[in-house]
């Protein structure tokens, strides 16, 4: 995956994100027989947890899913099939409202998270009894990196290594990249096609929450973080939410091996933004292939399969054990 090459038939950036998500193996059917857990938070909300189970004492992989994501997204049941070849414990622990059910209190989920991923770790590593793999994608791997750039040297406790796939480490450049031209037309458009519903439903469940008309004009990511997002998780405004929550400017502070993944040729994270080596500690391990598109890394024969991915990166995370 270092050197990830894409198949001749996917050319481009944009092909090498769309076509995997929608049409490589492995097929959305049948999903695994996940079993679900359902957590109550420090504060009263709760979250759902799915598990596939493996035997006392394997390893233990825990996947943080993206923006909008789930259990069920083409890329977690890659990671679940690659675990369950490898007699691994596989969870993904779903950010608030992103289960099929909305959550309770007035919260989402946001890129630095990184109170809520330290709060799943401990209580993942609590139940395995030994320290966990951890692997993030998009937004989950840069929330991930934030909890380990917190955590310091306390990190080695629940995590022998963490992993961060195709992350906005930039959220600042990332998202002004989402914002405009095709990306906003085709992937901001999508994401707001979920997130502005599930917005105005925590509205309803909160009548007053924050401006309802704004939300309900905002037409990128950075209007929406700007009356939603932001406000609701302690933020100021967008700019304050995407500087503060950004992995890039802290990724020396990692103490725990950490591989972070991002392809050259995504069209969310823009290669010029992504950190080079005087940007990191001896901790991190940085692969950037120059191509992959964003979560893809498609490779075979049409319609090609994504595997490729989680048996990288679960290759380098198995090195820690």
């Amino acid at each position: 995956m270092q050197h990830h090459r894409a198949p001749w038939w996917l050319p481009g950036g944009h092909l090498q994100t769309i076509w995997p998500a929608l049409c490589s193996r492995p097929r959305l059917q049948p999903a695994p027989a996940y079993r679900r857990e359902r957590w109550l938070a420090p504060d009263g909300d709760f979250i759902d947890v799915d598990h596939l189970d493996a035997a006392p004492g394997a390893p233990a992989l825990v996947l943080f899913h993206g923006l909008e994501s789930s259990s069920s997204s083409r890329y977690a049941l890659a990671f679940a099939q690659v675990a369950q070849a490898m007699g691994w414990h596989f969870s993904v622990p779903h950010f608030r409202g992103c289960s099929g059910e909305l959550n309770h209190a007035p919260r989402a989920y946001h890129s630095g998270d990184f109170e809520e991923i330290g709060w799943m770790l401990q209580r993942l590593r609590a139940q395995h009894g030994a320290p966990l793999l951890a692997a993030g994608v998009s937004l989950g791997g840069n929330a991930l990196l934030r909890w380990a750039e917190e955590a310091g040297d306390s990190a080695a406790a629940t995590v022998r290594a963490a992993a961060a796939v195709s992350s906005p480490l930039d959220l600042a450049a990332a998202g002004h990249a989402i914002d405009h031209g095709f990306n906003r037309l085709v992937y901001a458009r999508n994401f707001l096609k979920t997130m502005k519903p599930r917005a105005l439903a925590k509205w309803a469940q909160h009548p007053g929450l924050f401006d309802r008309e704004r939300l309900l004009r905002a037409r990128t990511l950075y209007e929406f973080d700007d009356v939603f997002t932001a406000p609701l998780h302690g933020f100021r405004d967008t700019p304050d939410y995407w500087a503060r929550a950004s992995a890039k400017p802290h990724l020396h502070r990692v103490r725990v091996p950490a591989l972070v993944l991002n392809a050259h040729n995504d069209p969310f994270v823009p290669g010029a933004s992504l950190p080079v080596q005087r940007d990191v500690g001896p901790c991190v391990t940085l692969w950037q292939p120059r191509h992959g598109g964003h979560v893809g890394f498609a490779g075979g024969a049409f319609p090609g399969t994504v595997v490729g991915l989680p048996q990288a990166v679960l290759g380098w995370l198995a090195q820690a054990l």
